[in-house]
């Protein structure tokens, strides 16, 4: 069982006179009380004779005392803690009657119990590295911060570089009626060449059928003048008359091609050629646009699984309590940072983390909560009764909230009895 305050008595520290509480087992117990009355006295008193010579008062001795201070603090696991005499010696005695020193105590109290408000004062780094160092998962969480981290450092500059592909591309100038590849001039120079040829061709072929005209007609004169030779004139003349016939016939159909079409498509190339350069040029940049975007998806995902491992690995973890967790390097609780909390889940969480630390130790102290609502008190209380959990606190205030009432150093309303030895104690029970 975790161990807790039964009983405290103090006497001449600081502000208290001489004072005896009984704070409730589990639960919230609120010391009021105005200001300089001796409240926080009360919990120093406590920390001192818990926690060791470092919660010891830079004065202890209350001002005008004759005797030194005196402690004397009852636990649950029948320990007695005692500091007394001109040194405030520190004697721990359990119901045997061994005695045992501060060591002892050390195992089942926490540092940090005996002064909840420096935990909550922490940043949210220190905050975030004590609930680390409680379950145990920093390294491999800090792991997975930096890759996440990584991943989302390259995925918002691949999100940069894609929104400017983007915005370049839709700047391109698109030409609808440009075909889909360049124009090859030469291509159409070689298809022009051969039209050339092959007017030049029809062209012999023209040339020729003048010449056999001429030949037929030197044939016929030599008819005329050679009639010895007319049989063979004849013959040839009308061969060459059929030749001739042919010709002619050859040469009417043949029809010259016009190379127009291919000149005007040369004179267009370097437009058209430019029309498709610019199409070409636009649908590479959309293309990178598109690949930055995958990659940015891509990269999204990455962050994603990532997230769900250290979400897991965080699940997997003994939390001090359900909701806590650490993203980027800062505690949070049902998805708040601290200072988003109320001031309810920053005790709440607080004395939970601090419980994990020594799960031995039942009891927190928390001094100033006048700045707590009387709805957040209650709330504070109730979670700590649910939890078994002892909490001592302070608040300026004499209102019905306050279990115990300090004036001018002790327990308001208490009986006092003079007793034969020089100290005095008040008793005060609620």
């Amino acid at each position: 069982m975790p161990v807790k305050i039964i009983e405290l008595e103090a006497e001449n520290i600081k502000r208290v006179k001489a004072v005896q509480i009984v704070p409730a087992l589990n639960g919230l117990t609120i010391i009021g009380g105005d200001n300089n009355q001796g409240k926080t006295s009360v919990l120093d008193a406590i920390a001192w004779a818990l926690g060791g010579d470092k919660f010891r008062p830079e004065a202890a001795q209350r001002e005008g005392a004759n005797t030194p201070p005196r402690l004397h603090v009852n636990l649950s696991n029948g320990l007695v803690v005692e500091r007394r005499g001109k040194n405030s010696a520190l004697t721990v005695s359990d119901p045997s009657g061994r005695k045992g020193g501060q060591q002892l105590l050390n195992e089942f109290v926490e540092q940090l119990a005996l002064d909840l408000p420096r935990f909550m004062n922490m940043n949210d780094r220190e905050k975030a590295d004590t609930l680390l160092k409680i379950i145990g998962v920093g390294d491999r969480l800090a792991a997975f911060d930096r890759e996440i981290r990584a991943l989302y450092d390259r995925r918002t500059t691949i999100g940069q570089i894609a929104e400017q592909k983007k915005h370049f591309a839709e700047e391109q100038v698109e030409y609808h009626d440009a075909p889909d590849e360049p124009v090859s001039v030469s291509e159409l120079i070689r298809s022009q060449q051969e039209i050339l040829a092959r007017n030049g061709e029809n062209q012999r072929k023209r040339e020729r059928a003048a010449q056999l005209a001429q030949h037929v007609k030197d044939l016929q004169e030599r008819v005329d003048s050679l009639a010895a030779q007319l049989q063979q004139a004849s013959e040839q003349c009308a061969n060459a008359m059929k030749d001739l016939e042919t010709a002619q016939k050859s040469a009417e159909d043949l029809q010259d091609e016009s190379t127009a079409e291919l000149e005007a498509s040369i004179r267009d190339a370097e437009e058209i050629n430019r029309k498709v350069r610019a199409n070409l040029d636009k649908a590479r940049a959309e293309d990178e646009a598109r690949s930055y975007a995958d990659q940015y998806k891509a990269l999204t995902d990455s962050i994603d699984a990532k997230r769900q491992e250290r979400r897991a690995l965080l699940d997997g973890a003994d939390l001090p309590l359900p909701g806590l967790s650490v993203d980027d390097g800062a505690l949070t609780y049902q998805g708040k940072r601290w200072g988003d909390m109320s001031g309810s889940d920053q005790l709440r969480v607080a004395t939970a983390i601090v419980r994990k630390l020594n799960p031995e130790c039942g009891f927190v102290l928390l001094d100033k909560l006048e700045q707590m609502d009387l709805r957040t008190l209650t709330d504070f209380g109730s979670w700590l009764a649910s939890e078994g959990l002892q909490a001592i606190a302070t608040r300026v205030s004499t209102g019905g909230e306050c279990q115990i009432i300090i004036e001018d150093g002790r327990v308001q309303g208490a009986d006092i009895t003079p007793a034969p030895q020089p100290r005095q104690w008040t008793k005060g029970a609620f």
